[in-house]
């Protein structure tokens, strides 16, 4: 068989994986890739009679690199046919059959088909060493799409590295062989309390692993995705860990709107174990739980809430820390309710611009009013005065209409007695 040779292809490997942090076995598959496509290049310029080279022509090569022979050959696969159209992808079964007697019609062959080493040595060397460096960095997004497709939503240590406009670019840790893998921290992900420095060290979720050869980082990471309060939740209890407190809702507004408001978040939790309190479970002693998880947020509030089964319950437990007096379900299918508070806890639950009870909304799934229980029960008292006020007037005006119809009957009957005498007496003296 054929060979390219390639003195030092060994050594060359060896270096390349070390100065790269790459396995041995990516950077051999990247010199395959960038050696074919110095030979596409290679049989492009060759091309002397003007064949049509579609995108998918070069498909069925490959390049096999000989390692104890510091070499690289080009093997084709192709089809067994009764005529050639292409002897790139065919050869006929009368060709195949002076080496392989055994072959058929529709069968695939694997054949050398390397040029000679003074038509494409030099040709290649140039090539390869052009594109060699894109495979590389394509091998090392591929590695990283492997290692980290998996560790979507999970949390991972990061490190500041530099700053690009309002995006942070950090390091997390790799496994592959890598140290460190670049990822980027979008300004929309950033925490407003949180102070961005040089080497600075913070958990971050990863949220996303971009695909495809498009520039930057691949890794996707957040400081205000409220998955990241769920799983240093885990991690700081135990109990949620070993299933016997479960986390069934959070909403979280690391962002706000206005610069007044800082960053909240709600979580409802629920256990099935009588005797476990899981509210008390996540705050720890003295509060030990959850002070680690505000301390790593920089100082988000977290409000920690008993889950219900029950609507009004579970709302009035998500305006927590306000106190809730009543919750009126107004409707069920539009899951929409009205809760009453007293006047000092009005401010409370509503909350500043709003966000205690938006985040209750967003944690319970319902549309909430909040109303003063003072004005509600005098505004539904003054209708009731109102509706009874009607039924009085609506009552006398129909006394009214009957009363002049009970003379007209009263009058009626008189007649009737007085022509029912007339007669008697008129009997009567008739009869006498």
């Amino acid at each position: 068989m054929s060979l390219v040779s390639l003195p030092g292809l060994t050594q060359m490997i060896e270096e390349i994986s070390q100065r790269h942090n790459l396995p041995k076995t990516a950077v051999q598959e990247a010199l395959r890739e960038a050696l074919l496509k110095g030979y596409e290049r290679f049989r492009r310029s060759q091309n002397l009679d003007r064949q049509q080279f579609y995108d998918e022509y070069f498909d069925n090569f490959e390049v096999e690199l000989d390692t104890e022979e510091e070499g690289f050959r080009i093997l084709s696969t192709k089809r067994i046919v009764e005529e050639v159209e292409n002897t790139d992808h065919h050869i006929s079964l009368q060709e195949v059959q002076e080496v392989a007697s055994e072959a058929q019609l529709g069968d695939e062959v694997v054949l050398d088909v390397t040029p000679e080493q003074k038509d494409f040595g030099r040709m290649a060397a140039i090539q390869t060493k052009q594109v060699l460096l894109q495979k590389l960095r394509d091998q090392q997004r591929k590695l990283i799409q492997e290692e980290f497709h998996e560790l979507e939503g999970t949390v991972l240590n990061a490190r500041v590295l530099r700053f690009e406009r309002q995006d942070i670019i950090v390091a997390v840790q790799s496994t592959f062989g890598q140290p460190e893998v670049e990822a980027i921290l979008p300004r929309r992900e950033q925490l407003p309390n949180d102070n961005y420095r040089a080497n600075a060290s913070f958990k971050v979720l990863l949220k996303k692993v971009r695909e495809g050869s498009h520039r930057g980082p691949q890794l996707l990471v957040s400081r205000g995705a409220a998955g990241l309060v769920v799983d240093m939740f885990s991690v700081e209890v135990p109990e949620i860990e070993e299933d016997i407190v479960r986390i069934v809702a959070v909403s979280r507004e690391a962002n706000p709107p206005s610069r007044y408001v800082g960053p909240r978040t709600k979580i409802a939790v629920d256990t099935l174990e009588r005797d476990v309190d899981p509210v008390g479970a996540c705050i720890g002693a003295r509060g030990s739980r959850i002070q680690a998880v505000v301390n790593e947020l920089r100082g988000e509030k977290i409000d920690v809430i008993r889950w219900s089964p029950d609507p009004a319950t579970y709302i009035a437990n998500a305006l927590s820390p306000a106190r809730v007096d009543e919750v009126v379900l107004l409707n069920a299918e539009e899951r929409h309710a009205l809760v009453l508070v007293a006047e000092d806890q009005l401010s409370l639950a509503i909350g500043k611009e709003g966000q205690n009870v938006r985040l209750a909304a967003r944690l319970t799934g319902w549309k909430i009013d909040i109303k003063d229980i003072a004005i509600y029960k005098a505004e539904a008292e003054k209708r009731q005065l109102e509706a009874e006020t009607r039924e009085e007037e609506y009552d006398e005006e129909d006394e009214t209409e009957l009363e002049p119809m009970t003379s007209a009957v009263e009058d009626e009957n008189f007649d009737e007695e007085s022509d029912l005498d007339s007669s008697d007496e008129f009997d009567n003296s008739t009869l006498s």
